[in-house]
């Protein structure tokens, strides 16, 4: 019996991007299986958003021989139906028009890659199913008919997290999910990677809060100066030394139930 061959979510070969007249990412190759479980870590201005946005096809390389990305397995998308596939959750709180939309229809929206359910779209029965399903997955069914705009940041996070789920492949994108979170929607917001993550949904995961990093990420890309400066275990990777080097200060570092604290 054949085996099924699973092309790997993301391939970067040689990678640089320039934003206006800077480069401010150099050289980058980088592999992403589906399924995996990742963080990116690395100072502020370092380049992490920059790659989010190149996956997601805002950002493009410079044109060099040697330089390839390979997205699903393809080098050439149509960007509509990319951004269908691409489960993204941006730093950033929903947008005015996603504030006046139920927590239901917000997760209905990532069928469309839109703002909000805009007359034009039409929503199939067989949507609708499966966002029910997110729903349950991400803990908000009590959320499904609370307009966007009255949720607590914690639980527009939720539902934009159900949104990036609804119609992805699998894999979800997370740039630094727990910015404009009090303490207790940041726990909250572990608890359901943790969740997502045993589930098997794939998680790259970028921030600069080591508390961020869930139990079930084992591989660890640190990020310096718009280079990937080291790919490697938790175990190898997560130590006092090797933050002190990246963040350029010193870094104490302690573990409780999985989860590292620095300070």
């Amino acid at each position: 019996m054949q085996e099924t061959v699973v092309e790997p979510f993301l391939q970067l070969s040689h990678v640089s991007v320039a934003r206006g007249d800077n480069v401010v990412l150099h050289d980058i190759s980088l592999t992403v299986n589906t399924g995996e479980h990742i963080a990116i870590l690395g100072p502020n201005g370092c380049g992490k958003s920059t790659l989010i946005k190149t996956i997601t096809c805002e950002c493009y390389p410079l044109v060099q021989p040697e330089t390839k990305v390979r997205i699903f397995g393809r080098e050439r998308w149509d960007l509509t139906e990319l951004k269908k596939r691409l489960g993204v959750v941006s730093a950033e709180l929903p947008g005015k028009p996603t504030l006046h939309t139920t927590g239901r229809d917000a997760v209905l929206t990532g069928f469309f890659s839109s703002s909000t359910l805009w007359p034009n779209l039409t929503v199939t029965e067989e949507m609708r199913v499966r966002a029910e399903e997110v729903l349950g997955q991400i803990d908000g069914v009590a959320l499904a008919d609370k307009p966007v705009g009255e949720m607590s940041a914690g639980q527009q996070r939720r539902i934009m997290i159900g949104r990036a789920l609804v119609g992805s492949a699998g894999m979800l994108l997370l740039d630094e999910p727990s910015n404009a979170l009090d303490l207790a929607a940041q726990a909250d917001l572990r608890r359901l990677l943790r969740r997502l993550a045993q589930q098997g949904t794939g998680i790259l995961l970028i921030t600069h809060h080591i508390a961020d990093i869930p139990p079930e990420i084992d591989r660890i890309l640190l990020m310096r100066e718009g280079r990937i400066v080291a790919d490697g275990s938790k175990e190898e990777l997560l130590t006092a030394p090797r933050l002190s080097e990246l963040f350029q200060t010193e870094v104490q570092l302690s573990e409780r139930d999985g989860f590292f604290h620095a300070w």
